[in-house]
């Protein structure tokens, strides 16, 4: 694995903080999608041309939506204006003001979203493996326990690591087995790992190191996720015949971002670490890694930041999207999302379109830094090249009880640095996005093709 990066700094004489606050979000600026000058609001940004609905029309779309809102029980209306914001007029589209799908109660009250992208990541795996994910929850549990002030906290950290190494000690058999024949040796050099691991761990509890307990969490569950990946035996299902000659990612694929950061005294530059998921999405990050592999984004300046989404991607001149030279055409690609219980994605249609209203997306928008593929709004595959990341206290929209998941194609996470997304403002310039690894897994490069 590569060697981690960081944000570099000056020192400010007003502050010794490195780490920005997160902004509270106006959930009125919602929408990615496609436009040149204002780069498209989504509903994720894409640049259209279209003028913004008067006043009058989304008050009169806002009264509907609420008098709709009146059917729920209680608790739903307080979920809803919690998920919405109470969105005024200035972003406002038609299509953001009708009634949107809702979960039952159950879903929307059901407790707080899982926000870490390193476990969204382990969850998202295509496995099924009850021994390793009893080891998984009590490591993941740890963060929880943390929260409590103080060195009682290692209390509820030591019954979580205790946990974790019973049921590390009595699944690893049930372990080893759900591991591919030709990742074996890998994985039990990983479990090894993780057992010496945990016992470093409640050494660092019997020590009363408090500081200590984060850094070691996160390197056991980096061993858990090594051990999941390599349960894995090749990519699980067939492409649609549409989309089985594009650029396609069959399997994960990690990038290093680093951003040129202008007019901040405190940040100079950035570097973000992006885990790339083509097992949920591989034409989405196949498509990514192809422009990636292009330098399409080197020198491309951040469009739009506006405390909702950082967003990138539309090239200079007329075209909202990569020209193929190959075709002289806009290449775009279908809408994929990934539901929880299928096999494959569904392409070309939202789950509202579907009428899977109750459907948990694989990849949920819930992590800062959530990353998905902006599109024209009415056009469900008109993606090309725009791409954004999500900013915002997931708390306030629940995975499936929000206006993002199930329409647009979410197919990675930044999971290191992801709370610098907060400090980019327009006309930062991305310096470069390169490959540490899984390029291997690309298939159908385009970009090897001459012209």
């Amino acid at each position: 694995m590569a060697a981690s990066v960081s944000c570099h700094y000056f020192s400010s004489p007003l502050t010794t903080s490195t780490k920005s606050i997160k902004p509270k979000l106006n959930y009125s600026h919602f929408a990615p999608s496609l436009s040149k000058g204002s780069i498209r609001h989504f509903v994720p940004l894409c640049s259209s041309q279209r003028s913004l609905p008067s006043e009058s029309e989304c008050q009169d779309k806002e009264k509907d939506w609420f008098l709709s809102l009146k059917k729920c029980a209680a608790a739903v209306a307080l979920s809803v204006s919690l998920i919405t914001g109470l969105p005024g007029s200035q972003w406002l589209s038609p299509a953001h003001a009708s009634t949107p799908a809702l979960p039952d109660v159950s879903v929307l009250i059901s407790g707080p979203p899982i926000k870490d992208p390193g476990a969204l990541l382990r969850y998202a795996l295509p496995i099924d493996n009850k021994a390793i994910r009893e080891v998984q929850k009590p490591l993941e549990d740890i963060t929880d326990s943390l929260k409590i002030a103080g060195v009682k906290a290692l209390d509820s950290v030591e019954r979580n690591t205790r946990q974790a190494s019973r049921a590390l000690k009595e699944g690893k058999t049930l372990i080893v087995s759900g591991v591919a024949k030709s990742k074996t040796d890998h994985a039990i050099e990983l479990l090894n790992k993780l057992e010496a691991g945990l016992g470093e761990l409640q050494q660092i509890v019997e020590d009363r190191n408090r500081d200590a307990v984060a850094p070691k969490q996160k390197e056991l569950l980096n061993y858990v996720g090594g051990v999941e990946e390599d349960m894995v035996d090749g990519f699980p299902y067939e492409v649609p015949e549409e989309y089985q000659n594009m650029p396609l990612l069959k399997g994960r694929a990690t990038v290093d971002m680093k951003v040129k950061v202008k007019d901040n005294p405190n940040l100079e530059e950035c570097v973000f670490r992006i885990v790339l998921d083509g097992y949920n999405a591989p034409v989405t990050a196949g498509n990514f890694i192809d422009l990636v592999e292009r330098h399409f984004y080197d020198g491309m300046d951040i469009q739009r930041a506006d405390g909702f989404v950082v967003q990138t991607g539309d090239p200079e001149g007329p075209a909202e999207g990569f020209i193929d030279p190959s075709t002289e055409k806009t290449r775009t690609i279908p809408l994929e999302i990934m539901v929880v219980g299928e096999k494959a994605p569904f392409y070309g249609e939202t789950l509202e379109d579907l009428g899977l209203y109750k459907a948990q997306t694989r990849l949920p928008f819930n992590a800062f830094g959530t990353m998905a593929m902006a599109r024209e709004e009415f056009e469900n595959n008109s993606a090309s090249s725009q791409v954004f990341w999500l900013l915002k206290e997931s708390e306030l929209t629940p995975s499936n009880a929000n206006i993002l998941d199930g329409r647009y194609a979410v197919f990675g996470y930044v999971t290191e640095n992801e709370d610098f997304l907060a400090d980019l403002k327009v006309g930062d310039v991305i310096e470069s996005i390169q490959v540490v690894s899984g390029l291997d897994n690309l298939v159908n490069p385009s970009y090897k093709i001459a012209g």
